[in-house]
């Protein structure tokens, strides 16, 4: 896959770790575990809301563990084999996965919830500060 070189324009100055965080995306793309993400209703003049949903069947709380580094958000699933069982036929195979996502600048991750084999982590991206600055202008004769 070849990347446009959109970010390399004269007028876009500090765009590289944009750069960067694509490469790294582009890099961590497997498809598992399957996952949603959604935007969720705006409440009560709350920010807006994304839900990413992962499919995590078979993993417990404590096989999972989400963290935030930097600026991605890093989920991560640790399954043990069980080596007492003998199995027939196997399908469902006991996988450690890393999903990784790359958050803007002033995310916040709200919380996580895991139901039904499905484990939901809420962010928000509140409204950024708009923000007028005059520059003063120097004159030298």
């Amino acid at each position: 896959m070849s990347r446009v070189p959109s970010l390399s324009s004269p007028f876009l100055l500090g765009f590289d770790e944009i750069e960067r965080a694509l490469d790294r995306v582009v890099k961590g793309a497997d498809g598992y575990p399957p996952y949603n993400i959604e935007r969720c209703d705006r409440a009560n003049g709350q920010p807006e809301r994304l839900r990413i949903t992962l499919a995590v069947a078979g993993f417990t709380r404590d096989q999972l563990d989400i963290t935030t580094e930097e600026n991605q958000l890093v989920i991560r699933g640790r399954q043990q084999e069980e080596k007492a069982r003998q199995y027939i036929h196997r399908g469902i195979a006991a996988r450690h996965f890393q999903r990784t996502f790359v958050l803007a600048e002033g995310m916040l991750v709200l919380g996580a919830d895991l139901k039904n084999g499905l484990l939901s982590i809420d962010l928000a991206r509140p409204e950024p500060e708009r923000v007028v600055k005059t520059i003063a202008i120097n004159e030298h004769e």
